[in-house]
């Protein structure tokens, strides 16, 4: 059996649009969710995020996306250190938790949650898929958001536990190869 090419007709224009279907378009890209960690005890913090990336592998550096102007935001300035905590398919609940805008804030809003810390002293969530503890190497500011960049002081990964994904607005997870 071959592979065939199927053309697909885009179904909005593609000049003009507006940020509704912007924001469509990305959200055919699947991706893992996160949560983004900083700050230490009473000033800790937690944020789903799936603008996340590798940036590079000698240095080890990854990226994320924050909104400006937010609390994440100025808990990575602070404390200049931010953990990513890549999410198993079985804590779409704790995604659900940190992107929640009325979670409780500071050492509450890890009171539930199993966490530890390595490095940096950023929360760790227990029974993630896999970390990246970083301190802040750098911040941009572009658009509406800042692009910090972390240089990966320690990571943890358990192979058995399976991604959480994310595509067209709804939680997924990865289904097994027949």
């Amino acid at each position: 059996m071959t592979a065939q090419r199927v053309e697909v007709e885009p179904t909005a224009a593609q000049e003009g649009f507006s940020s509704l279907d912007f924001r469509n378009v990305l959200g055919s890209f699947a991706t893992g969710v996160t949560v983004i960690t900083s700050g230490t005890d009473e000033h800790a913090f937690g944020m789903t995020a799936n603008a996340f990336s590798s940036l590079s592998l000698d240095p080890p550096l990854v990226l994320v996306c924050v909104i400006s102007g937010t609390s994440g935001a100025d808990t990575i300035e602070q404390h200049n250190a931010f953990a990513v905590n890549i999410l198993g398919s079985h804590q779409e609940p704790i995604s659900r938790y940190f992107s929640w805008k009325d979670r409780p804030r500071g050492e509450a809003a890890f009171s539930e949650i199993p966490h530890h810390t390595a490095v940096t002293g950023c929360p760790l969530l227990k029974g993630a898929a896999a970390y990246l503890d970083c301190r802040l190497a750098d911040a941009h500011e572009s658009g509406d958001h800042v692009i910090f960049i972390g240089e990966v002081m320690a990571i943890g990964f358990d192979p058995t536990v399976k991604p959480l994904l994310f595509h067209s607005g709804k939680y997924c997870k990865v289904a097994e190869a027949q």
